[in-house]
């Protein structure tokens, strides 16, 4: 049983399917849920002396967006459920794994973005991140976008068809 239930949320449609299960889960067992978002910083590419002026600008936007995707996730918890709220301006791997420290949490919810090893090395998987170091069971959750592409390799079949999947023994 979930006690306590840690979900990273960023505004994105991933993260937004993660809080809807992890509002869902903290609902049927009575849960405590803690909403971490941690502030986007610019990218350190374009922080140079020349880019100076134009970084103080997007770093407020950033951080306003970070308000703001907290505030509609906070938002969407029902009165029922006690809910905490954390902004964090730390990235958001040292954000989570200081309250993963810091907290009692039994579940870790995460939206991923289903990308291959490639690009997740690329531009940083929190989810890889968090199933190879967190200590409590982690609910990875896939947005239904992510999953489409393989939808679409099914023929079309009229609404409310069932298939039946065979496999061989």
């Amino acid at each position: 049983m979930f006690r306590n239930i840690l979900v990273c949320v960023d505004g994105s449609p991933q993260s937004d399917e993660a809080l809807a299960q992890a509002i869902d889960l903290a609902d049927c067992q009575h849960s405590r849920l803690t909403i971490l978002t941690a502030i986007e910083r610019p990218p350190a590419w374009a922080t140079t002396p020349m880019t100076a002026a134009s970084i103080e600008p997007l770093s407020s936007e950033l951080a306003d967006e970070g308000r703001r995707a907290l505030t509609r996730a906070v938002d969407r918890v029902p009165d029922c459920i006690p809910v905490t709220k954390i902004l964090s301006e730390d990235p958001i791997r040292e954000a989570l794994t200081a309250e993963l420290d810091r907290g009692s949490y039994d579940l870790l919810v995460l939206g991923t973005h289903g990308r291959k090893a490639l690009a997740a090395s690329l531009h940083g998987s929190v989810s890889r991140y968090a199933v190879r170091r967190c200590q409590i069971p982690v609910l990875i959750v896939r947005h239904e976008e992510a999953t489409e592409p393989h939808a679409a390799a099914v023929p079309d079949e009229p609404p409310g068809a069932v298939r039946q999947a065979t496999a061989a023994i």
